[in-house]
């Protein structure tokens, strides 16, 4: 059994290294195509992980702990205890759940309104940890006048430029925040302007503010509670699995609700969604073509080797040994070139696009998607799994393509092979 597979394979390497013109050529379709998909697939990948950190850094993280009815009602009436802040502590602190965990964020929000001698404006007010936030969330690094908050802060707040503008606010404004407390009183809060930033998005510049939490806390008559628990993770792949071990670790803390940013970023989940589609028609696209390419060669390699197949035939070879030769032929075209093109595709992402890929002069100003700016200058990111992945799809593609011309050999006749010309 062996020795016959040896000679199959034998008889299949002789005739592509014959034919070496036209398997040069299907080599080239195959590695090209195969480094185009691993650098069009790095590429997506890149700018899904840019996006969904973007997303999560300025909203609710990869994934946030609060109270069932918060994602719903958003009122300071449902919130954590300090005995629940500790239990969700100590499930991050477990080591599979810390080693994918890099900034955490305590944060109390509460819907209010921001007045000045300008006028008044409805706001979303969020009192956070400075040095925490500092690390979870990049609207510091969005900064316009100012600074950000830092520890130690009191009356201090961070308020967006629209913000700033409407109620003719500049640094060292007072200003005064008013928002329902904890005993369902309206209650307002005195504060300074100490930075104002700028983050490109509309709603954000002109309706979130961040003041100290110590200062939200006791303001709202919440002094050790929270509204929000908010995780980032080293990368949105490691999502599913941590947010699995954080709810089992929770599963006996009552009145605590485990979200992934799929469910508290709805819209930022679908654009993701959209763009994988797309993603996924684009690399269709592209491996038909590489598909293509090899049935073509191998399918015009058997239409000229007729008479061989049917001197094959005659010599003793089945009709699945003959088809077998054909078809091994696919493989070792398949296999070569797609480890060739692999190895061009990791490197001339690496080689060239390791800085990134700067898209900016495609726009005139800042592009946003589901309400989150996007940064022009993506770059490539390469996983196993994206690697694995194209390699079995051009695998998949070889050995599919090599099929039918396997099939065509194997039914050739043996009499009328004969009448062909060698």
């Amino acid at each position: 059994m062996n020795g016959r597979v040896r000679l199959l394979t034998s008889l299949a390497w002789r005739n592509v290294r014959r034919q070496a013109r036209r398997s040069s050529l299907t080599a080239a379709a195959m590695i090209v195509g195969l480094a185009l998909l691993m650098f069009s697939r790095s590429l997506a990948e890149g700018a899904h992980e840019d996006w969904i950190d973007a997303g999560v850094r300025l909203g609710s993280g990869h994934i946030s702990v609060q109270s069932p009815e918060f994602r719903d009602r958003a009122t300071i009436e449902h919130r954590i205890s300090p005995r629940q802040i500790e239990q969700i502590q100590e499930a991050l602190s477990a080591d599979i759940i810390a080693a994918e965990v890099t900034a955490t964020a305590p944060r109390i929000t509460v819907r209010g309104l921001a007045s000045s001698a300008a006028g008044a404006r409805p706001v979303v007010i969020m009192g956070v940890d400075p040095e925490l936030e500092s690390a979870f969330s990049n609207l510091g690094d969005k900064l316009a006048e100012g600074r950000y908050l830092q520890p130690g802060d009191r009356l201090h707040a961070y308020i967006g430029t629209a913000l700033a503008s409407r109620l003719r606010l500049r640094l060292g404004s007072r200003l005064v925040l008013t928002a329902q407390d904890a005993d369902g009183e309206i209650t307002g809060q005195l504060a300074r302007v100490a930075g104002i930033f700028e983050s490109g998005i509309p709603t954000v510049d002109e309706g979130l503010i961040h003041i100290p939490l110590t200062t939200a806390q006791e303001w709202l008559a919440a002094e050790g509670e929270l509204t929000t628990f908010a995780i980032v993770l080293r990368s949105s792949k490691s999502v599913a699995s941590t947010f699995e071990s954080i709810v089992s670790r929770l599963a006996n803390s009552s009145g605590l609700s485990v979200l992934s940013w799929h469910e508290t970023m709805p819209e930022l989940d679908g654009a993701v969604r959209v763009d994988d589609f797309g993603d996924m028609i684009f690399h269709g696209i592209l491996l038909s073509i590489v598909a293509l390419a090899i049935v073509n060669t191998v399918l015009m390699s058997v239409l000229y080797r007729v008479r061989e197949f049917g001197v094959l035939r005659a010599l003793g070879l089945s009709q699945v040994q003959t088809g077998s030769v054909v078809f091994i032929e696919g493989l070792i075209l398949t296999i070569s070139s797609g480890f060739a093109g692999m190895i061009l595709g990791i490197s001339l992402t690496m080689l060239f696009f390791h800085d990134g890929l700067d898209f900016s002069f495609l726009f005139d100003s800042e592009l946003t998607m589901a309400g989150i700016v996007i940064d022009p200058i993506i770059i490539p990111t390469f996983t196993t799994s994206l690697i694995l992945n194209s390699v079995a799809f051009i695998t998949l593609i070889g050995v599919l393509s090599s099929f039918y011309p396997a099939l065509h050999a194997a039914r050739v006749d043996i009499a009328e092979s004969m009448k062909f010309e060698a």
